[in-house]
């Protein structure tokens, strides 16, 4: 018996890898987290047991997987995106291998990739940034030294902010010291759903527009000069030898 820790994708159910897919529909237990899986991801299975773990706590989860493990049941565990991010699924691998419950991470495509693919741009470009920062506004969960917005603003990366729409206004008055009012952001909402939506602008001018949007909803902001497209060298791959 294995728990397989699935990474759904952004959300479009063509985004799960091959091998996701086809645990999702042999396992014969599937735990997954409803508010951000569509139900679409789940089509095909044929399950005897399926869980929408999104009411649920961490002991309620555990005791799931706990029986499925004594009932020599492999178990499908479906989250958003990619597991390793924003996953929570540390809590609950310390606790699989305190019980000795073998388990394993699948892969997914990350909300960043999916706001790249959305925006049609590539987020490391020559001369302009080679590092992609993913962090998140801290709100509930207190940042560790060093990764304060701030200080990571100073690397002019390109930046990939989850959990921030909310904060919008406040995440602009920390960046613009960096980057400049001029810079480029995106915010992202629903990064592949058939209900996505796209704001784009600069520090500058971005709160305003993103205001009349409905800011309850699942967002992504990418902030970076990568975002403009135009008047970027070429990289060195496919360069003519001389």
């Amino acid at each position: 018996m294995t728990v397989y820790f699935i990474g759904a994708g952004p959300g479009d159910p063509d985004l799960i890898t091959v091998k996701g897919q086809r645990l999702v529909r042999t396992c014969p237990v599937i735990l997954y987290a409803g508010s951000l899986v569509p139900d679409a991801v789940l089509e095909g299975h044929c399950a005897r047991q399926v869980v929408n773990t999104a009411e649920l706590d961490l002991d309620q989860i555990m005791a799931l997987l706990e029986q499925a493990h004594r009932e020599g049941a492999d178990v499908a565990r479906v989250h958003s995106g990619d597991p390793s991010l924003y996953g929570a699924i540390g809590e609950q691998i310390r606790r699989l291998r305190a019980l000795g419950i073998p388990y394993e991470i699948v892969p997914g495509v990350t909300a960043t990739a999916a706001c790249a693919a959305t925006l049609g741009c590539e987020l490391t470009l020559p001369d302009v940034s080679q590092t992609v920062i993913l962090t998140r506004y801290a709100q509930k969960t207190a940042m560790p030294e060093g990764e304060a917005l701030a200080d990571l603003a100073r690397h002019r990366a390109t930046l990939a902010i989850h959990l921030g729409v909310r904060h919008l206004a406040r995440i602009v008055e920390e960046l613009l010291p960096h980057y400049g009012s001029a810079c480029q952001v995106a915010v992202v909402f629903r990064a592949s759903w058939p209900d996505e939506e796209v704001v784009r602008g600069t520090l500058a001018d971005i709160v305003e527009k993103v205001r009349p949007t409905d800011q309850s909803r699942t967002g992504l902001i990418l902030v970076g000069e990568v975002l403009a497209q135009e008047g970027f060298s070429d990289s060195t791959l496919y360069r003519k030898a001389e």
